[in-house]
């Protein structure tokens, strides 16, 4: 039987048959997916093939080739991912100027990651009604700075529901992740986007009793037919899991258009004599913090080790 994978938990899995019947499932303990280092082998959105068995019970027992997929760092072995979800539409990554800061580096380890894995992303700026006119000067730099390399922005706020409805519109007939440290306002988002999905997602909450984060295990709601959030735990920080050094620029998307006129084809964009990207950098053509977050993925990569950006 076939079904799309819309509910993890850790070891069962809720798979929604064709017939649109939803059969909890588990995976066999030898179960691995080849060239990817993970602690989930299946994740939310996963179209899979599953065997019911005499006894009731049913197992996942292959994964249908994914468009993309988005991971994290596991939260217990900085060497291994965990996989969000996959075979997404689009991914919104929610952020604040304030009331959390989100750290450009954050922002940047989620595009680049989300670049490597081809997951289109926009950024939602959100609780715009808290900020003071410093911060609505940041907002309007961060804005066209990542307006300007191709991320479309998106300001939102639940308490004047200013671009909620735009928000809605872009959602419409497709599979939607939201992403976001804890504390942006991803859960207030998806209350006004759908109470009765927000409603579920509390219940959840309370039954596992989280503590810090509001959202334990990623589940995908439909909200309309055929339009889906895919609810995910808040997430502290990205890594460099499958990308080798001197792809990491890759994922950069200015880096990538103007690394083609560096003097040297395996070009770091760090010393280099003739690298288009440090002089686009000394012209400003280039934010620092952008350059920033590119050595700090370096160095992460370098030293082998993972860090958390907050």
């Amino acid at each position: 039987m076939q079904g799309t994978v819309i509910k993890s938990s850790g070891s069962v899995y809720g798979v929604r048959a064709i017939d649109g019947t939803v059969v909890d499932c588990r995976v066999k303990g030898n179960f691995r997916l080849k060239g990817i280092r993970s602690t989930n082998p299946v994740a939310v959105g996963d179209n899979v093939i599953f065997d019911m068995r005499e006894d009731g019970t049913a197992y996942i027992v292959d994964i249908l080739e994914r468009k993309n997929y988005i991971v994290r760092k596991a939260s217990n072995l900085s060497k291994q991912s965990h996989i969000l979800a996959a075979n997404l539409d689009l991914c919104f990554l929610i952020v604040t100027v304030s009331h959390p800061v989100t750290a450009t580096t954050f922002i940047d380890r989620f595009l680049a990651s989300a670049e490597a894995y081809r997951v289109p992303v926009v950024i939602v700026f959100n609780k715009t009604d808290l900020y003071n006119d410093a911060e609505n000067k940041e907002l309007e730099y961060l804005t066209a700075l990542y307006e300007s390399i191709g991320y479309r922005c998106l300001h939102t706020s639940t308490v004047t529901n200013s671009g909620i409805d735009t928000l809605k519109e872009m959602m419409q007939g497709k599979t939607s992740l939201f992403a976001g440290n804890s504390g942006v306002g991803k859960s207030s988002l998806v209350n006004a986007i759908s109470p009765e999905i927000a409603a579920k997602v509390g219940e959840i909450s309370k039954t596992h009793d989280t503590g810090m984060h509001t959202t334990t295990y990623t589940e995908m709601f439909e909200f309309v037919p055929d339009s889906y959030i895919v609810d995910t735990p808040g997430v502290k920080g990205f890594g460099t899991f499958d990308m080798e050094v001197e792809e990491i620029s890759h994922y950069f998307v200015e880096f990538f258009e103007l690394s083609k006129d560096c003097r040297y084809g395996n070009c770091t964009h760090t010393h280099e004599p003739g690298c288009a990207v440090l002089e686009a950098l000394e012209r400003g053509e280039i934010a620092p913090s952008r350059y920033q977050s590119y050595l700090s993925m370096l160095e992460d990569k370098e030293e082998g080790k993972y860090r958390a950006s907050e």
